[in-house]
C-alpha cells in the first residue's frame, strides 16, 4: 500500500468518529485503531487511586518509612522484562540469601523480548535480600537484590 494512502487513512480516522478502520488491498491489509480519550483517562486514573492509599500511611508515620529503607548496595533492573532466579526451570538459583558475590557474578536473568539477559553483580558482598519473586515482571530501575 502506498505511504500517501496510508497517511490519508490515518488522517481520516483521526478527524472522524470512526474508532477502527480495516482496509484490504490485494494481499496487503491495514488496520488502524484510534484510542478514545475516555480509555486514556481510565488508565491514568487507576495508578492515581493506588498511589493515594500508599502515600497516606507514609505521611502519617515517617519513622516507619525510614526504618523500611533497605541498607546496603541495591542491584537494580537495567530493563523491563521478566525476572528469573535460575537459568532454567528446575536448575539451582544463581544466588540465595547469604550467597557471597563478586563484581561480575551473574545474579539473575531478565527475559526481554524473548532474549535472556544475564544480570551481573555490580558490587561485591553478601546477598541480604532478594526483592523479586521468580517469574515476576520487573520495571527499569526496580530494585532486585540488596548486597551488604
Amino acid at each position: 500500500m502506498d505511504l500517501r494512502k496510508l497517511k490519508t487513512l490515518i488522517d481520516l480516522v483521526a478527524e472522524s468518529d470512526i474508532a477502527e478502520l480495516e482496509v484490504t488491498e490485494g494481499e496487503s491489509k491495514v488496520r488502524i485503531v484510534k484510542s478514545s480519550p475516555a480509555q486514556n483517562q481510565m488508565v491514568m486514573m487507576q495508578p492515581q487511586q493506588m498511589a493515594a492509599p500508599v502515600a497516606a500511611p507514609v505521611a502519617a508515620a515517617p519513622v516507619a518509612a525510614v526504618a523500611a529503607e533497605p541498607t546496603g548496595h541495591i542491584i537494580k533492573s537495567p530493563m523491563v522484562g521478566t525476572f528469573y532466579r535460575s537459568s532454567a526451570p528446575g536448575s539451582p538459583s544463581f544466588v540465595e540469601i547469604g550467597s557471597s558475590v563478586k563484581v561480575g557474578d551473574t545474579v539473575c536473568i531478565i527475559e526481554a523480548m524473548k532474549l535472556l539477559n544475564e544480570i551481573d553483580a555490580d558490587a561485591a558482598g553478601v546477598i541480604t535480600q532478594i526483592l523479586v519473586e521468580n517469574g515476576q515482571p520487573v520495571e527499569f530501575g526496580q530494585p532486585l537484590f540488596i548486597i551488604a
